[in-house]
């Protein structure tokens, strides 16, 4: 969600889960854990090496890891997070109650305790889930972390008015009981039917419905501890207290921060990382080209964002045989598409959504994000043929996907437009991929006399203020919204859920989906979600899938690639699947 999606992946509020699935994730099974630190072999330096294997494996301690990013994060905070890069980043200094294995490859499928012993122990027929937490781990000033801790973590990031970022999930899918409003306004009210902690080591979830998926949402960010006692809300990014190996040293907000060794972790009570640097240097608001620039000359070791180098540098990478054999070209459960939003006139008839759908030239959004080899596949469907349920399907099909100037035309004239009209396409400032997405949409809705006016935002509020706020939307006229998403995990409600369902729109802002708003996908929703067989559940995420582009509400772009570029100062290097970019927790220095 990239994520916010890992992503453009983002999960924003309710999830319908109305009945227990009966056959559990494959990924959810066992409770091992991974006690190597990162599994995969040794892999020679060379093109997608990354791909299946660990790059330059090192046990060596010591270095500094320099990051930059293009903008600055939604929050480092683990309650307010939904960017992919932070969901990878924020593991070196938090931990969740479960997480994925740190491995290249198809071992990054499993999921393993991380806070927790292992994963949760289901009752009721899923609606029950019990976790143990590690003894002796300990927060950064050598406080023992409890249940209670877990528990006020989640409990503080359910209050949107502080935290409009981060996922809503265990808003919506625990028994809270009526009036709860988060410990900032409501401290005194007991939560113990949705969260109880019957000891200092047992955290036991109640959902209001069955969900046999929920060591999926226990590796959010969300379920790492956060000590009661002195917690400043908004503020606590400042100096987030860490549970993990590194804590922070310095914090410039949007400028830069730096993390050092947590005295306090006890690599006995952590079998998933190596925590081999001595520490992070984070670089905020670095143009993207720049950072393409000092990561080929080793001044920078790591681009944040994971979404690969920019357009501009990607030939130069391709044509020089000593950075190609740095790069790494993943084929990612990613979507880069555009919202169309039914909420601005005239997009409130389907007729006018579906001109853009003929219009546009689909290669033309393919060249924006790098071409076929690094931006990715042209995309007729919401989900990518890597996610399990995908159909191939293409209701608006154009001659080589270069779009249909007359059927756009005759769209136009049945909506009552024919000469065209006016609207406004938003984008993230910091992303030039997007802002050249909005220029071809520009230039070719000019054809068909459709006026179109880029407007860019900033990444860091992009869903929260702009783009994902639906007052801000209609009132400002931004029928279309360059937008992202990668799946939170490799299946169809994974992928879906958060950008189909009309009931993770919130007016005070924050969803992925700004467009799709229609009950019966809502229905759909609940009933793969009630679905026992595999099969017929995968069945279900496809009808979803062409119901929305039945209705005109989302120009898919292309199914994503990248085109990523290893610092030429790192060790341990490799393609964490499950994250759609390098695995940071891994990383060393030579």
């Amino acid at each position: 969600m990239d994520r916010k999606p890992m992503n453009t992946r983002r999960m924003k509020s309710a999830i319908a889960a109305t009945a227990v699935l009966a056959v559990l994730l494959s990924a959810c099974g066992g409770n091992s854990n991974n006690n190597s630190g990162s599994s995969g072999g040794s892999a020679k330096a060379e093109f997608n090496a990354g791909l299946t294997g660990v790059v330059s494996p090192s046990d060596k301690k010591g270095g500094i890891v320099k990051f930059a990013d293009e903008s600055a994060p939604d929050s480092v905070d683990t309650g307010d997070t939904y960017y992919g890069s932070q969901w990878d980043m924020v593991r070196l200094y938090s931990r969740a109650l479960t997480m994925f294995t740190v491995a290249p490859g198809d071992a990054s499928k499993k999921l393993v305790g991380d806070l927790a012993e292992g994963l949760g122990t289901p009752s009721d027929s899923a609606k029950t889930w019990t976790y143990k937490i590690r003894k002796g781990v300990k927060f950064e000033d050598g406080t023992v972390i409890t249940s209670k801790d877990v528990k006020y973590g989640i409990s503080r990031s359910t209050d949107k008015g502080i935290f409009p970022d981060g996922p809503t999930y265990y808003d919506t899918m625990l028994n809270w009981p009526a009036g709860y409003k988060g410990p900032y306004k409501t401290p005194t009210m007991n939560t113990d039917s949705a969260i109880s902690t019957p000891d200092d080591n047992t955290i036991v979830f109640h959902l209001k419905a069955p969900f046999a998926g929920f060591d999926y949402l226990a590796m959010t960010p969300q379920t790492a501890p956060v000590p009661q006692k002195g917690d400043q809300g908004a503020k606590q990014k400042q100096h987030y207290i860490s549970s993990g190996p590194y804590m922070f040293a310095s914090y410039s907000d949007g400028k830069s921060y730096t993390l050092k060794r947590n005295p306090n972790w006890d690599p006995a009570t952590d079998p998933n990382r190596k925590a081999l640097p001595d520490g992070i240097d984070m670089q905020m608001n670095v143009d993207a080209e720049d950072i393409d620039n000092r990561l080929i000359s080793g001044d920078v070791d790591v681009a944040l964002a994971g979404t690969g180098v920019t357009a501009a540098s990607q030939s130069r990478v391709l044509s020089d045989p000593a950075l190609k054999a740095r790069a790494d070209n993943p084929t990612l459960s990613r979507l880069w598409y555009t919202s169309i939003n039914p909420t601005v006139p005239p997009f409130d008839n389907i007729e006018c959504r579906k001109a853009i759908e003929y219009a546009m030239d689909k290669t033309s959004y393919q060249t924006a994000f790098g071409g076929e080899f690094a931006g990715g596949a042209l995309a007729t469907t919401l989900m990518p043929p890597i996610v399990p349920g995908y159909k191939q399907f293409d209701l608006y099909s154009t001659p080589d996907g270069k779009g249909d100037l007359t059927k756009a035309k005759e769209s136009l004239t049945k909506c009552g437009q024919p000469n065209g009209f006016s609207t406004n396409i938003s984008y993230r400032n910091e992303r030039p991929k997007e802002k050249a997405t909005a220029e071809a949409f520009q230039q070719q809705l000019a054809k068909i006399g459709i006026k179109v006016t880029p407007k860019g935002f900033p990444k860091k509020d992009y869903f929260s203020t702009y783009a994902g706020n639906p007052p801000y939307v209609k009132k400002n006229g931004l029928g279309l919204v360059v937008n992202g998403w990668g799946a939170d995990w490799n299946d169809g409600f994974g992928f879906l859920s958060q950008i189909t369902d009309s009931r993770v729109i919130r007016d005070t802002g924050g969803s992925s989906n700004t467009s799709v708003r229609i009950p019966a996908v809502d229905k759909l929703l609940d009933q793969a979600q009630a679905e026992t067989d595999v099969a017929k559940r995968e069945a279900i995420w496809s009808q979803v899938d062409q119901m929305v582009m039945e209705q005109a509400v989302i120009y898919p772009g292309v199914y994503a690639k990248s085109l990523l570029l290893r610092g030429k100062n790192l060790t341990n290097v490799f393609v964490n699947p499950q994250l759609g970019m390098y695995d940071y927790l891994a990383l060393g220095k030579p």
